[in-house]
């Protein structure tokens, strides 16, 4: 169960980084990039996929959001029990991917109700979008920091005590 060290958890953390920010509420980047670009008929379509992704994320979070505060807690100290305290090396792997994507989740659903609560149209809506992307990408990249340094000082750790 040596997860850092284990190339399939590394490509794993790339490609969910990779898709992450490529998915910006629900909508691919490109769309956001081919509606700046062109407007029209790409804008429209923009507008109603990023309105039909609010509604769906707000209407998630209205009918179960308790339960899944709830759910996400609960897996997460799991996860940090088992992986701090007791030193398991696979349930540090797993917290170091799902706590980073618990913050990203946060941060969607908070743009999901600005974009509800204000309406951006055109410009604006681009630039919410563009924001939350970068904002994303930071927590990649904090993320993939953290778990880099985190992985390469298990393995030098196993390292000298095998």
């Amino acid at each position: 169960m040596r997860s850092f060290s284990n190339l399939w958890f590394w490509i794993a953390l790339a490609v969910m980084w990779s898709s992450v920010s490529h998915w910006v509420l629900g909508v691919p980047y490109d769309m956001i990039q081919r509606a700046k670009k062109l407007g029209g008929q790409a804008e429209l379509d923009l507008q109603d996929m990023v309105r039909i992704n609010v509604n769906r994320l707000l209407y998630i979070a209205n009918v179960s959001g308790l339960v899944l505060l709830t759910v996400v807690s609960f897996i997460l100290t799991s996860l940090v029990i088992l992986a701090f305290l007791y030193d398991v090396e696979i349930a540090q792997a797993v917290f170091l991917l799902a706590f980073p994507m618990t913050l990203v989740g946060a941060l969607s659903l908070n743009t999901a109700k600005i974009i509800a609560r204000d309406d951006p149209q055109g410009e604006a809506l681009h630039k919410r979008l563009s924001s939350h992307r970068v904002a994303t990408q930071f927590i990649g990249m904090i993320s993939i920091f953290v778990t880099a340094m985190y992985g390469m000082y298990k393995n030098l750790a196993v390292g000298v005590w095998l």
